[in-house]
């Protein structure tokens, strides 16, 4: 049975990621991936260097002339976002993926492709795997973990394990682009203590599900402005509260703190008396939000329906409207565009999660900035929503950004080969996601950083894909720019 990836270009590159995509590497579960990869460096008799969180660095002397070059970081992380479709039945610590090729995108059925950041290391493999003599400078290909959680492994990285101070990081997801900028970012983890009581024994029991939205990712897809089901089933039971007699038995939605919620789910009690008021609040907030969101929310799912599950618990009055209340007060979505970029987000904040426990509601944000004080400024805003409602926000270290450096040497060069390669000059930006490239620039002193890569679209959801075309210029780039560091 032939490949999925048979005929794909280029070559070295798509084999080891059709390889990686057979290695389950959920964030904080990267034991596989990292055994593998220095096992294939070992194979290779590169030396490995390795800190105590489990980054990895992998050494390749220089050749083909660039011996005696200045070493060059090769730089990306090695875990993936695990989102699927809820009738999904993929495990991801276990099964590997099923990829697809449609359009010209390589994608994954039902789940998340981990091309965040997969094609990135794949990239580095392929590096680790050309002829000696390729006109390379030494490489340090550095290997970190648990990115897409909180950039643990740029946080915990030991700096002395790096001798290089220009670093080519391939985790920016729009080929033509060259990033030398990132916001900084950090969540709050909100806890909401609840009262549970009996539940009403002439009630009748519903489920309410939003689906099919968008999500994605958090920091290149908020300036869309795409729905978010945490926000859009509050709004619905919000309103089912004040025109039925109804009480919440749980709520769910989201899962990721870097994903827009594209699920949520909530079951309700309802007297029987109420239950048109109910249905019809329902109808009625359906139709606002297609209204509102309906030409980006295609397929925008709303369902009512009653059910058999009877629990005997629900939530008092207070704590459901305390609930409620909270989950329509933390802002999602853009906060404050950039006065200076045009068109670049400057503040946001993701409305991730929200998730029953046993006598408390957990409610995740994440919040960016590019100004380090508009960050804790609405971090601060989200402790005080927290607090009017009863709630206790935790809050760990803000991870920084990346100030842009517009006289970089190793973006001078890669400009220029971008504009010979292609006709035309690459778009110079910053983004508004989180790039280890910040935390990494306060480890080591001096380094010189640019980002690029192809292009990605849907990352952080099960729409993920990776345009084909743009991995072969992707690859070309990255050869030249590494070539021409090679004669310094």
């Amino acid at each position: 049975m032939a490949s999925v990836i048979e005929g794909l270009k280029p070559e070295i590159i798509w084999k080891h990621f059709e390889t990686l995509t057979q290695i389950p590497r959920p964030s904080k579960h990267e034991e596989k991936v990292l055994t593998y990869l220095k096992k294939f460096a070992s194979e290779r008799k590169f030396k490995i260097r390795e800190d105590e969180t489990g980054n990895i660095v992998v050494l390749r002397p220089g050749g083909g002339g660039g011996e005696n070059a200045p070493t060059v970081i090769i730089q990306s992380h090695v875990d993936m976002v695990c989102e699927k479709n809820r009738d999904s039945k993929h495990d991801f610590m276990s099964d590997s993926l099923k990829l697809y090729v449609e359009d010209g995108w390589l994608k994954a059925e039902q789940t998340t492709l981990g091309a965040d950041n997969g094609i990135g290391v794949a990239a580095a493999m392929a590096l680790l795997d050309l002829p000696e003599n390729a006109p390379l400078p030494p490489l340090e290909c550095l290997f970190t973990v648990d990115e897409e959680t909180g950039l643990t492994g740029a946080f915990a990285l030991n700096g002395d394990i790096l001798k290089g101070r220009t670093m080519l990081n391939l985790d920016t997801e729009d080929w033509g682009e060259i990033c030398i900028g990132c916001a900084g970012g950090g969540d709050s983890s909100i806890n909401l203590s609840v009262e549970r009581i009996e539940a009403p024994a002439d009630y009748l029991s519903f489920q309410l599900s939003v689906e099919g939205l968008k999500g994605g990712h958090s920091g290149v897809d908020i300036h869309e402005e795409r729905g978010n089901a945490i926000v859009f089933i509050s709004s619905i039971i919000d309103n089912i509260l004040e025109n039925a007699k109804s009480s919440i038995v749980s709520i769910e939605g989201g899962d990721k703190h870097n994903a827009i919620p594209r699920e949520a789910f909530a079951n309700l009690y309802i007297h029987p008396e109420s239950v048109s008021d109910a249905q019809n609040s329902v109808s009625k907030m359906t139709g606002a939000l297609i209204k509102e969101f309906g030409s980006m929310e295609t397929n925008l799912n709303v369902k009512f329906t009653g059910s058999n599950e009877l629990p005997d618990k629900c939530l008092s009055n207070q704590s459901q409207m305390d609930l409620v209340g909270l989950l329509r007060a933390l802002p999602h979505g853009v906060l404050k565009y950039s006065h200076d970029v045009e068109g670049l987000v400057e503040t946001s904040n993701n409305l991730a999660s929200v998730k029953m426990l046993e006598n408390k509601i957990n409610i995740v944000c994440s919040t960016r900035s590019s100004i380090s004080e508009a960050l804790e400024s609405q971090r601060k805003r989200i402790k005080i929503i927290s607090q009017v409602f009863g709630a206790e926000a935790e809050q760990e270290e803000a991870y920084p950004g990346w100030t842009p450096n517009v006289n970089s040497p190793v973006l001078d060069i890669t400009t220029k080969i971008y504009t010979k390669l292609l006709g035309k000059e690459p778009h110079i930006c910053a983004i508004h996601a989180g790039l280890e490239c910040g935390v990494i620039g306060e480890k080591v002193n001096g380094m010189d950083m640019v980002s690029f890569g192809p292009t990605i679209k849907g990352p952080h959801s099960p729409d993920e894909r990776v345009e084909i075309s743009s991995v072969d210029n992707f690859w070309d780039l990255l050869l030249k720019v590494l070539k021409e560091l090679s004669k310094k």
